[in-house]
Protein backbone atom coordinates (compact mmCIF):
# COMPACT_ATOMS: atom_id res chain seq x y z
CA UNK A 1 0.00 0.00 0.00
CA UNK A 2 1.66 3.39 -1.25
CA UNK A 3 1.83 5.80 1.63
CA UNK A 4 1.27 9.37 1.54
CA UNK A 5 3.07 11.87 4.11
CA UNK A 6 1.17 15.37 4.03
CA UNK A 7 -0.29 18.65 6.24
CA UNK A 8 -3.61 18.99 6.91
CA UNK A 9 -4.28 22.51 5.04
CA UNK A 10 -1.52 21.78 2.20
CA UNK A 11 -2.69 22.80 -1.09
CA UNK A 12 -0.37 20.19 -2.68
CA UNK A 13 -1.20 17.28 -0.57
CA UNK A 14 -4.78 17.89 -1.69
CA UNK A 15 -4.41 17.48 -5.25
CA UNK A 16 -2.51 14.67 -4.44
CA UNK A 17 -5.36 13.32 -2.27
CA UNK A 18 -8.12 14.09 -4.81
CA UNK A 19 -6.67 12.01 -7.55
CA UNK A 20 -5.70 8.54 -5.22
CA UNK A 21 -10.02 9.55 -4.42
CA UNK A 22 -10.53 9.57 -7.95
CA UNK A 23 -8.27 6.81 -8.93
CA UNK A 24 -9.59 4.64 -6.23
CA UNK A 25 -6.04 3.82 -5.19
CA UNK A 26 -6.07 2.76 -1.24
CA UNK A 27 -3.12 4.41 0.77
CA UNK A 28 -2.23 5.10 4.43
CA UNK A 29 -2.49 9.15 5.30
CA UNK A 30 0.34 10.18 7.60
CA UNK A 31 -0.11 13.71 8.52
CA UNK A 32 2.65 16.32 9.90
CA UNK A 33 2.35 19.23 11.67
CA UNK A 34 4.33 21.72 10.15
CA UNK A 35 4.50 24.36 12.87
CA UNK A 36 5.37 21.69 15.29
CA UNK A 37 8.51 20.84 13.27
CA UNK A 38 7.26 17.62 11.55
CA UNK A 39 9.29 17.84 8.40
CA UNK A 40 13.03 18.57 9.86
CA UNK A 41 12.98 15.54 11.34
CA UNK A 42 15.64 13.24 10.23
CA UNK A 43 13.59 10.42 9.55
CA UNK A 44 12.00 12.51 7.15
CA UNK A 45 14.54 14.15 5.81
CA UNK A 46 15.31 10.57 4.88
CA UNK A 47 13.01 10.23 2.57
CA UNK A 48 12.14 13.60 1.30
CA UNK A 49 15.16 15.19 0.02
CA UNK A 50 13.86 18.66 0.06
CA UNK A 51 12.40 17.99 3.98
CA UNK A 52 8.72 19.18 2.57
CA UNK A 53 5.57 17.25 1.83
CA UNK A 54 4.06 15.33 0.27
CA UNK A 55 5.87 12.86 -0.25
CA UNK A 56 4.63 9.17 -1.63
CA UNK A 57 6.28 6.46 -0.25
CA UNK A 58 5.99 3.20 -2.78
CA UNK A 59 5.16 -0.12 -1.52
CA UNK A 60 9.24 -0.56 -2.24
CA UNK A 61 10.10 1.62 0.03
CA UNK A 62 11.42 4.51 -2.65
CA UNK A 63 9.93 7.89 -2.19
CA UNK A 64 8.58 10.44 -4.90
CA UNK A 65 8.88 14.22 -3.87
CA UNK A 66 6.82 16.81 -5.29
CA UNK A 67 3.37 17.41 -6.05
CA UNK A 68 3.81 17.25 -9.81
CA UNK A 69 5.76 14.18 -10.03
CA UNK A 70 3.49 12.56 -7.55
CA UNK A 71 0.69 13.59 -9.80
CA UNK A 72 2.26 12.16 -13.40
CA UNK A 73 3.26 9.47 -11.30
CA UNK A 74 -0.04 8.42 -10.13
CA UNK A 75 -1.94 9.07 -13.06
CA UNK A 76 -0.03 7.22 -15.55
CA UNK A 77 -2.32 4.71 -17.51
CA UNK A 78 -4.97 6.36 -16.42
CA UNK A 79 -7.95 8.69 -18.22
CA UNK A 80 -6.64 11.43 -16.03
CA UNK A 81 -3.26 11.65 -17.98
CA UNK A 82 -3.77 11.18 -22.42
CA UNK A 83 -1.40 8.67 -23.54
CA UNK A 84 -1.00 11.41 -26.90
CA UNK A 85 2.23 12.81 -26.41
CA UNK A 86 1.00 16.24 -27.39
CA UNK A 87 -1.93 16.04 -24.83
CA UNK A 88 0.40 15.03 -22.27
CA UNK A 89 2.45 18.15 -22.64
CA UNK A 90 -0.34 20.05 -22.39
CA UNK A 91 -1.41 18.77 -19.17
CA UNK A 92 1.69 19.29 -18.16
CA UNK A 93 1.98 22.63 -19.21
CA UNK A 94 -0.60 23.53 -16.70
CA UNK A 95 1.18 21.54 -13.88
CA UNK A 96 4.71 24.01 -14.63
CA UNK A 97 2.16 26.74 -14.86
CA UNK A 98 0.30 26.36 -11.52
CA UNK A 99 3.73 26.64 -9.71
CA UNK A 100 5.01 29.09 -11.84
CA UNK A 101 2.22 31.60 -11.79
CA UNK A 102 0.02 30.28 -8.72
CA UNK A 103 0.79 28.32 -6.40
CA UNK A 104 3.61 30.80 -4.24
CA UNK A 105 1.01 33.83 -5.35
CA UNK A 106 -1.66 32.13 -3.68
CA UNK A 107 -0.49 30.27 -0.94
CA UNK A 108 1.52 32.48 0.87
CA UNK A 109 -1.03 35.53 1.13
CA UNK A 110 -2.98 32.98 2.28
CA UNK A 111 -1.23 31.37 5.47
CA UNK A 112 -0.40 34.90 6.35
CA UNK A 113 -4.19 34.95 6.51
CA UNK A 114 -4.58 32.12 8.22
CA UNK A 115 -2.23 32.09 11.36
CA UNK A 116 -3.47 35.79 11.54
CA UNK A 117 -0.44 38.24 9.90
CA UNK A 118 -2.55 39.47 7.38
CA UNK A 119 -1.86 42.53 8.99
CA UNK A 120 1.68 42.83 9.18
CA UNK A 121 2.46 41.21 6.40
CA UNK A 122 -0.23 43.71 4.32
CA UNK A 123 3.34 44.92 2.13
CA UNK A 124 4.13 40.88 1.09
CA UNK A 125 0.80 39.88 0.74
CA UNK A 126 0.35 43.17 -2.04
CA UNK A 127 3.15 41.93 -3.87
CA UNK A 128 2.42 38.34 -3.99
CA UNK A 129 -1.43 39.30 -5.04
CA UNK A 130 0.14 41.79 -7.93
CA UNK A 131 1.35 38.46 -9.84
CA UNK A 132 -1.01 36.15 -8.52
CA UNK A 133 -4.04 38.61 -10.25
CA UNK A 134 -1.82 38.36 -13.47
CA UNK A 135 -1.84 34.48 -13.60
CA UNK A 136 -5.63 34.14 -12.30
CA UNK A 137 -6.59 36.39 -15.29
CA UNK A 138 -4.34 34.04 -17.72
CA UNK A 139 -6.69 31.00 -16.46
CA UNK A 140 -10.11 32.87 -16.80
CA UNK A 141 -9.43 33.85 -20.02
CA UNK A 142 -8.35 30.26 -21.32
CA UNK A 143 -11.13 29.14 -19.76
CA UNK A 144 -14.08 31.32 -21.80
CA UNK A 145 -15.67 29.06 -23.64
CA UNK A 146 -14.01 26.19 -22.72
CA UNK A 147 -15.10 23.75 -19.75
CA UNK A 148 -11.47 21.86 -19.00
CA UNK A 149 -7.80 22.97 -18.92
CA UNK A 150 -7.31 20.45 -21.72
CA UNK A 151 -8.78 18.80 -24.58
CA UNK A 152 -11.95 19.99 -23.40
CA UNK A 153 -12.11 16.98 -20.56
CA UNK A 154 -11.61 16.62 -17.04
CA UNK A 155 -7.53 15.85 -16.09
CA UNK A 156 -5.07 15.83 -13.96
CA UNK A 157 -4.52 19.46 -15.59
CA UNK A 158 -7.83 20.04 -13.95
CA UNK A 159 -6.67 18.53 -10.53
CA UNK A 160 -3.33 20.21 -10.48
CA UNK A 161 -4.85 23.97 -11.18
CA UNK A 162 -7.50 23.80 -8.90
CA UNK A 163 -6.33 23.18 -5.18
CA UNK A 164 -4.92 26.58 -4.82
CA UNK A 165 -6.49 28.71 -7.13
CA UNK A 166 -9.82 27.56 -5.05
CA UNK A 167 -8.88 28.41 -2.02
CA UNK A 168 -7.41 31.67 -3.28
CA UNK A 169 -10.30 33.96 -1.30
CA UNK A 170 -8.56 32.62 1.56
CA UNK A 171 -5.60 34.90 0.95
CA UNK A 172 -7.52 37.94 0.32
CA UNK A 173 -7.89 37.74 -3.86
CA UNK A 174 -11.12 38.91 -5.30
CA UNK A 175 -11.99 35.85 -7.16
CA UNK A 176 -15.56 37.69 -8.14
CA UNK A 177 -13.58 38.92 -11.03
CA UNK A 178 -13.26 35.79 -12.64
CA UNK A 179 -16.47 34.37 -13.39
CA UNK A 180 -15.19 31.97 -16.09
CA UNK A 181 -12.41 30.22 -12.82
CA UNK A 182 -15.87 30.32 -10.84
CA UNK A 183 -17.50 27.93 -12.93
CA UNK A 184 -14.50 26.09 -13.40
CA UNK A 185 -14.27 25.43 -9.51
CA UNK A 186 -17.95 24.15 -9.24
CA UNK A 187 -17.57 21.82 -12.27
CA UNK A 188 -14.35 20.67 -10.74
CA UNK A 189 -16.20 19.96 -7.32
CA UNK A 190 -18.81 18.02 -8.75
CA UNK A 191 -16.56 15.30 -10.18
CA UNK A 192 -16.39 11.70 -9.05
CA UNK A 193 -14.26 10.78 -6.31
CA UNK A 194 -13.55 14.46 -5.45
CA UNK A 195 -12.46 15.24 -1.84
CA UNK A 196 -12.59 18.20 0.09
CA UNK A 197 -9.51 19.24 1.85
CA UNK A 198 -10.87 18.31 4.76
CA UNK A 199 -11.35 15.09 4.48
CA UNK A 200 -10.03 12.87 6.92
CA UNK A 201 -10.22 9.63 4.86
CA UNK A 202 -7.15 7.81 4.43
CA UNK A 203 -8.11 5.36 2.44
CA UNK A 204 -10.75 5.15 -0.20
CA UNK A 205 -13.25 1.96 -0.39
Amino acid sequence: MFRLYDSRLSGNSWKVRILLSQLGIAYQRITLDLEKGDTRATGFQKISRFSRIPVLELEDGRTIVESGAILMFLAEGSLFLPSDPYLRAEVASWLFFEQADLQRAIAFPRVYHLRGLADKMSQQIESFQQHGYVGLEKLDQWLKGRNWLVADRYSLADIAVFSYVSMASQGGYEMDRFPSVGEWILRVKEQPGWIDLLDDTASPS
